[in-house]
């Protein structure tokens, strides 16, 4: 049975804890601020401490580093505001391991009962050396990203980055370089897909004059310009396969030459590279060095595309659309409701950067303070070329009832009748039978319709 700490200014949060960890066999002290911890600490040492970060007076973090000091742990770090920075800087204190608010009892008896198992064996856990991140979410699935950025960080392994495109893997990446000790040092970073594969070879190990033709001068490249810092490879899964073993070379020996060059150089360099590929599938069907993967993949970070965290959608388009806002020197705009609830309800293949895209646009061409569900008829959104006008009458709709406009059903079907009524009869140069014809309904019904139209548009 271990002694358990408790911090936390929230009563529930504790109780409910506390209880959890009884049941789980473990004794429990609960405390309400880490001043009450600190005075306790004078008689009394627990097994493990969880807390809150922020509390009246001292801080979790500041009593984390503390109890870090003294060799007094292990430490689990709470905290509603999940975000890279946060859990960075508890990690960087000297953390066993972080809890996101709200979090799963079951999850957090299983961390607790993992950092007692790792202090008995005397695990420590790498410290990092800086916060700071453009990346947000706070769903399960960036809780996870955040919690592996920053455990890894302050290692020097590689890291491989995997998503669909537009899921922020470049982000992640400077995440990585910005919390580890070579944040001080150079962050290069290099699309291997956007280089021509007969200049990527100089692009990554430069050349000397006169080892091509155009080659007038020296040109030193991305390993030596990335030195002592990190080397970002993104799309490494489109890499020629005759410059993958090149680059095996240099992450084996940890020596390159220039193109043209006869003098070996040694570059301390970190790797990070990204890939929307199955990397996996690619080495199956030889594209892709099974060798190389294995130096790549030591750690892999996963990022899951938009459709798989809808709950983070609202808070990064607020953030999108201020951040625009600010950047082109714009008036502060704001989502109406209805607007918000159709910028959830859009399919994103383009994943975050879509949703930036479109947060950008709507900054420019909204023409009040607020965004209504209105704004974004127009704008595409889709997957499908087809859906899109489902969009506008869906952003329609959202507005009329949101005024407490009556008869809305009867006035869409009207709008929907004479709208392909007119396209019809002019892709059909008039002719009423082919119109008719095309829309599926009957020459009858189609003059119906047309006379109830033009009554309809009468004085």
């Amino acid at each position: 049975m271990s002694d358990i700490w408790i911090a936390d200014d929230d009563r529930g949060v504790r109780f409910v804890l506390a209880e959890a960890l009884r049941d789980a066999g473990h004794a429990v002290r609960e405390f309400s601020a880490g001043d009450a911890v600190r005075a306790a600490l004078q008689d009394a040492r627990p097994a493990l401490l969880v807390t809150d970060v922020r509390m009246p007076g001292e801080d979790g973090l500041a009593l984390l580093q503390d109890l870090t000091r003294r060799n007094i742990g292990p430490v689990i770090v709470m905290s509603a505001f999940t975000d890279v920075a946060t859990t960075a800087a508890a990690y960087r204190a000297g953390a066993a391991d972080y809890l996101a608010k709200p979090f799963d009892l079951d999850h957090a008896v299983a961390t607790v009962e993992r950092a007692l198992a790792a202090s008995r064996e005397a695990v420590v856990v790498p410290e990092l050396h800086r916060d700071g991140s453009g990346l947000l979410g706070e769903s399960a699935a960036m809780r996870e990203v955040f919690r592996l950025i920053g455990r890894v960080a302050a290692s020097d392994l590689n890291v491989l980055i995997t998503g669909e495109t537009g899921t922020g893997k470049e982000l992640v990446a400077r995440a990585l370089h910005e919390e580890s000790a070579r944040s001080g040092k150079p962050y290069v970073a290099l699309n291997t897909a956007a280089i021509p594969s007969e200049l990527l070879e100089s692009e990554l190990f430069g050349h000397e004059a006169g080892a091509f033709t155009g080659a007038t001068r020296r040109h030193v490249g991305r390993f030596e310009q990335a030195e002592g810092g990190t080397l970002f490879l993104d799309e490494i899964g489109d890499m020629p396969v005759a410059l993958q073993t090149r680059l095996l070379r240099v992450l084996s020996g940890g020596e390159f030459y220039r193109v043209g060059g006869r003098e070996p150089l040694r570059g301390d360099v970190r790797i990070v590279a990204a890939t929307h590929q199955d990397l996996d599938a690619r080495v199956a069907s030889g594209q892709f060095r099974a060798d190389l993967k294995h130096r790549l993949d030591v750690v892999r970070i996963a990022l899951p595309p938009l459709r798989e965290r809808r709950g983070d959608v609202p808070m990064l388009a607020r953030h999108f659309l201020a951040h625009a806002a600010a950047e082109l020197h714009l008036p502060a705009k704001r989502f109406s409701r209805g607007a918000m609830k159709l910028i959830e309800q859009r399919d994103y293949p383009g994943n975050v950067r879509e949703l930036e895209n479109l947060c950008r646009r709507l900054a420019v061409i909204a023409p009040g303070s607020e965004i209504l569900a209105s704004d974004l008829g127009g704008l595409p959104g889709r997957e499908s070329r087809g859906t899109e006008w489902t969009d506008a009458l869906r952003a329609w709709a959202h507005e009329a009832l949101s005024h407490g406009e009556p008869d809305i059903h009867a006035r869409a079907r009207e709008a929907l009748d004479k709208t392909l009524l007119e396209v019809a009869l002019v892709a059909n140069d008039g002719h009423r039978q082919h119109a008719a014809a095309a829309l599926g309904v009957g020459r009858n019904t189609l003059t119906r319709k047309l006379g109830a139209s033009r009554t309809r548009r009468s004085p």
